[in-house]
């Protein structure tokens, strides 16, 4: 009697979602849609509060790698609106160029033990070195590829385990990269075909299982699970199923359901898989209309931040929109009169 999957089939399935067991749950996925129209979303799924606040971080901001003596040094070319974890990292965000950043855990990554003559990073400001220095993907590859940093990790607040996070790229014109740090190894992906990362297992390995699901096709079966790689599968098929409208309302309404279709539902907790957490916010960031979205899972309304409105000149004020205890504070429309001045956030240093 004929199936639709031979048994054969079905343990390899089993074996390729068991891979990604011990994930922590965010996804980021990229739009190509017609007339230009590229939107990035993220899901930020974590087991706690993590804090976040929203930021508007102007230009010719002087900053330090926050990792000793020897850190790297810059100074802000380009503002952005950022999302923090803890108000001591920048883990997602736009800037005023088009360029968005995303941070995910990845369990595999591992930083060099040995920096070299290469001044340090500390992993608190990864996101933020590329929104303050680059307008595209293109040239944020190039510059990453010369390795001018070493990334220093640092310990989770609250936690003992040591942060472990990998870094997607996208920008206006649609183009993609993902940023591993692989047995002391940088690795770099960079394609526009990357619209989709999410955690355990690496990158090339995500590809692979996501192959599998493509011979299937999505209108066939899709996982189902909390897991990465289930989560992957479903965002890349429905990323490019859903249509491709030139209506900016529908295009956005059509992202909105992908990320929360890979969301993780509030308070869902894995038996055997204590990584896996509920998804405490997402954002999805409009390249072409310069629109940065934030949707918290304990309000009921979406919010944005208009970033043609937002003065991003050198010497213009750091601002700060407060969203409350597991971002509770209840906003809608256009938050950006809602910002406050604020003194900028510390990233999270450590002595080298």
């Amino acid at each position: 009697m004929k199936t639709l999957f031979s048994l054969r089939h079905i343990a390899l399935a089993a074996a390729l979602t068991c891979v990604s067991a011990q994930a922590d749950a965010c996804t980021r996925v990229v739009y190509l849609g017609d007339n230009q129209d590229v939107i990035t979303a993220r899901s930020m799924d974590w087991k706690s509060d993590v804090a976040t606040n929203l930021w508007v971080l102007p230009k010719g901001i002087a900053r330090d790698g926050q990792a000793g003596p020897r850190s790297i040094r810059w100074t802000s070319r380009y503002g952005s609106v950022v999302a923090t974890g803890y108000d001591i990292s920048t883990t997602d965000g736009l800037n005023e160029a088009g360029l968005s950043a995303n941070l995910l855990w990845l369990a595999e990554s591992e930083y060099p033990q040995q920096r070299g003559s290469r001044p340090g990073l500390a992993i608190s400001l990864w996101a933020q070195y590329v929104l303050d220095n680059f307008a595209t993907v293109a040239e944020a590859v190039a510059a990453l590829e010369r390795e001018p940093f070493s990334i220093v990790t640092d310990k989770v607040p609250g936690e003992s385990r040591l942060a472990t996070l990998h870094l997607s790229l996208s920008d206006a014109s649609g183009d993609s990269a993902i940023v591993e740090y692989i047995q002391g190894k940088q690795v770099i992906h960079h394609d526009r075909a990357y619209q989709v990362m999410t955690n355990s297992p690496v990158f090339d390995q995500q590809l692979a299982l996501n192959a599998y699901w493509q011979d299937i096709g999505g209108t066939v079966m899709l996982p189902g699970t909390n897991r990465s790689a289930d989560r992957f599968a479903r965002a890349k098929f429905y990323i490019n199923a859903i249509p491709k409208s030139e209506d900016p309302v529908v295009a956005l309404a059509s992202v909105f359901s992908v990320i929360r279709n890979v969301s993780v539902p509030y308070g869902i907790t894995t038996p055997g898989e204590p990584n896996i957490s509920s998804t405490r916010w997402r954002t999805v960031a409009d390249h072409k209309r310069r629109l940065y979205f934030f949707e918290s899972a304990m309000t009921p309304n979406t919010f944005w931040v208009d970033l043609n409105k937002a003065d991003f000149s050198r010497g213009a004020p750091v601002l700060k929109l407060d969203l409350g205890p597991d971002q509770r504070n209840v906003l809608a429309g256009d938050a950006l009169p809602r910002f406050q001045p604020s003194e900028p956030f510390q990233f999270l240093g450590t002595d080298g």
